[in-house]
């Protein structure tokens, strides 16, 4: 809840020093039509903060909690276990920042954070450097086919029909204002992914091909074949990660001669939280470096000698000239990222191929049982922690029936592609290492009942 301190005189005092009648003036720029003419209907004027905390308290316990529920919702956003060692750290005073250090003299153990943050990053992805982070997957995506446009002076991008559609829906609403050309299509309930369609629809006008790993239905692709097709164009090949526990099992992208790899950090040291804030990935070839948004920390030594850490390139409009940034919204998520470190810190590469290992055991177990429910197909035979199943009828109603029993059963194609007949009978469901032998039989048990 906001505290606000300001008396009527402060307010008056305010106002009349920026040249403002009201406050009403300030919102002189919004259509009148989206403004309120009162109050908004059925909330009293004022309430006291008890009683404040207590309606709050009771609109929260409506709420579905994950953690007391069976869980296999995924697609873009996983529940992982976060070490309670994870929130402990994030909140000491030398870490403990939701923004960028701006002054390296005074924050040394963020910037040091942020450096470490680069080079777990990098060698997750596969790519020769990353930067301190982005806001999230999505616009991480798309500020990589800004720079695939600057590097190639091309404007059109091709993106895989595996793409998760809001990552596309991103990219379509910032294309409306570079002039950038975005050719896209929608997947199909099949094993295999559009790599061989991907390559045949790259030309001579192809900045970039976006291919997202593994897809959104879960499926793996290996990359290699498509990147030496991009490259034989003079066109970039980036690839995004929503589930970076993957690259703990998986060939990362930047093995494959991906030239960027963006994704979304959440599933490492970040809990879901309602949709956010989360930390967008950012990784690629050194030498890209320079047209790389977000800001890159880097190791130097002071007049004394001694090891010190600063922001070493910041190509956003904040810091130099508008025309020279790469970026306007290029931030850096400090505290996700610190979250991140710390979690990738206290698993270490054994720990996190280990996680990985119970995440696809998991998943394959929870494909084979599913699979045996009368009537449901799989779609996707190879795949990490995330699979389709294609049920014999619409999936968003099933979905639906089983969550008022008190089941998450996965993201129905039909919610994230409304109207499209093709797709609405598929589900992906996500199988972490918070999945139960019992949450995956209560499932099974449930859809068969709902199915028949």
């Amino acid at each position: 809840m906001r505290y606000l301190p300001l008396t009527d005189t402060d307010r008056t005092a305010m106002l009349a020093t920026i040249g403002a009648a009201s406050i009403d003036d300030l919102f002189a720029d919004v259509p009148e039509a989206a403004r309120l003419d009162g109050p908004i209907h059925g909330l009293p004027n004022h309430a006291s903060e008890l009683s404040v905390e207590r309606h709050m308290a009771a609109l929260a316990r409506q709420n579905t909690v994950a953690g007391d529920v069976p869980f296999f919702l995924g697609c873009g956003a996983y529940r992982h276990h976060v070490p309670a060692s994870v929130d402990h750290l994030i909140q000491r005073g030398e870490y403990l920042t939701a923004y960028t250090p701006y002054q390296p003299e005074i924050a040394q153990g963020t910037l040091q954070m942020l450096f470490e943050f680069q080079s777990q990053v990098a060698r997750l992805l596969g790519t020769d450097v990353a930067n301190a982070s982005m806001y999230d997957g999505s616009t991480a995506c798309w500020e990589a086919i800004g720079m695939a446009r600057r590097i190639t002076r091309r404007s059109k991008a091709i993106l895989s029909s595996g793409l998760h559609p809001h990552y596309v829906s991103v990219a379509n609403t910032m294309a409306k204002y570079t002039g950038d050309t975005l050719e896209t299509s929608l997947p199909t309930l099949a094993a295999d992914t559009d790599i061989d369609a991907l390559i045949a629809a790259i030309d001579d006008d192809t900045s970039c091909v976006v291919v997202q790993y593994p897809d959104i239905l879960g499926r793996i692709a290996d990359l290699t074949p498509l990147a030496d097709v991009c490259h034989a164009k003079k066109a970039l090949l980036i690839a995004v990660v929503t589930e970076p526990v993957a690259l703990g099992a998986i060939t990362s992208p930047g093995e494959m001669d991906a030239d960027i790899v963006v994704g979304e950090g959440q599933s490492i040291g970040v809990g879901l939280q309602f949709g956010g804030p989360y930390v967008g990935l950012f990784g690629c070839k050194e030498k890209y470096v320079r047209q790389m948004p977000g800001r890159l920390c880097g190791e130097t030594v002071d007049a004394d000698g001694k090891r010190g850490f600063v922001l070493t390139l910041s190509t956003r409009e904040q810091h130099i000239r508008r025309e020279k940034a790469t970026s306007n919204i290029c931030t850096n998520s400090g505290l996700c990222a610190l979250a991140f470190s710390i979690h990738m810190t206290l698993l270490g590469e054994a720990g996190l191929r280990g996680l990985a290992e119970l995440n696809h055991a998991g998943a394959s177990a929870a494909a084979d049982r599913l699979a045996q429910v009368p009537g449901v197909e799989l779609v996707t035979p190879v795949f990490f922690n995330e699979f389709t199943l294609k049920l014999p009828r619409e999936a968003r109603p099933i979905v639906r029936e089983l969550a008022d029993r008190g089941i998450l059963a996965g993201v129905s194609l039909g919610r994230l592609y409304p109207g499209e007949d093709a797709l609405e009978n598929g589900l992906v469901v996500a199988v972490t290492e918070t999945t139960t032998a019992e949450d995956l039989e209560t499932l099974a048990t449930a859809l068969q009942e709902v199915l028949a």
